[in-house]
């Protein structure tokens, strides 16, 4: 990093769009040495982050990582929004070069941002927050992948992948058109190089490659698609068989879902490791590469 004054550090579980400039001319303005960006957090949500309460300056004055407790959690409030009452730390961080080096040099027990790197800096060095209020959501759990992938099936997503000025960007993958035939889809995300025969769709994703068989019926559902299309003759080949009924689910890459079987949600909360499937807060989840066959039922009444 010879010549780079300030590093930016980010994380790849969250989804948002955001200019980083304001930040860093933030950052330079108020000669911090470590800058977090930060917005509103909710009161059902002050568990899963970091939150900071700033001085009227700006600068971080305490700084508590995911609290649990009640007691804990009270003592964090720092705006007056009877809603989202607490600021949290957005996981992005604005360094000096050399702070970071230093902190990282003389502290190499120090493997997390949030529970080792931000709070030991607060007191000791210049660690400011950045307000940014637009959309962001962390994505590290498999509720909150589920949740957020499936507001994108919305028409009026609060999320926009189709903005022409600050485009979301991957990388090309050449497949062909995908096809949907005699089937009824209802706020569907479809991906490139399906096939979709007879069946019915309903506040879903369908991913790369998939092929979903006749008189299947999916809803609230994740499916990952597959790396590859069939590749040799197989007694269940690759996607979701004819008459099935997938609902609240997340089906990883490549797995084969024989004839006629059904999976069902379980209530939220609900843990559960059974082999072929695992059930985390009530979502089932297929494991890559998984093979049910013919009649399997998974949910609750089975």
């Amino acid at each position: 990093m010879v010549g780079c004054e300030h590093v930016l550090i980010l994380a790849g579980d969250h989804l948002y769009r955001m200019d980083y400039a304001p930040m860093v001319a933030y950052h330079i303005e108020k000669g911090a040495d470590i800058t977090v960006a930060a917005q509103p957090v909710a009161k059902d949500e002050a568990d899963r982050f970091g939150l900071l309460k700033r001085n009227p300056d700006g600068r971080i004055a305490t700084f508590v990582e995911k609290p649990k407790t009640p007691e804990a959690q009270a003592a964090m409030i720092s705006r007056d929004d009877p809603d989202r009452p607490f600021l949290g730390s957005m996981g992005i961080y604005l360094f000096k070069t050399d702070v970071l080096v230093d902190l990282l040099t003389r502290h190499a027990d120090f493997d997390d941002f949030g529970h080792h790197v931000i709070p030991h800096s607060i007191g000791r060095m210049g660690v400011y927050g950045f307000d940014f209020d637009g959309y962001w959501q962390d994505i590290g759990t498999i509720r909150s992948f589920y949740d957020v992938n499936l507001e994108l099936t919305r028409s009026d997503a609060p999320f926009n992948l189709y903005d022409s000025q600050h485009p979301i960007y991957t990388h090309s993958r050449f497949l062909p058109g995908s096809i949907c035939n005699d089937s009824r889809l209802k706020d569907v995300l479809l991906t490139e190089g399906c096939v979709v025969e007879q069946a019915e769709i309903t506040h879903s994703i369908v991913g790369l490659r998939s092929h979903i068989g006749r008189g299947t019926f999916i809803k609230d559902s994740i499916i990952m698609g597959a790396d590859y299309y069939q590749r040799r003759a197989s007694a269940i080949p690759l996607g979701i068989g004819p008459n099935c009924h997938i609902e609240g689910a997340i089906l990883d890459k490549n797995v084969c879902i024989g004839p006629n079987v059904v999976i069902k949600p379980f209530p939220r909360g609900t843990e559960m490791d059974a082999g072929d499937f695992v059930v985390q807060d009530g979502i089932v989840v297929i494991p890559k590469n998984t093979v049910l066959p013919e009649g399997t039922k998974i949910g609750p009444e089975f």
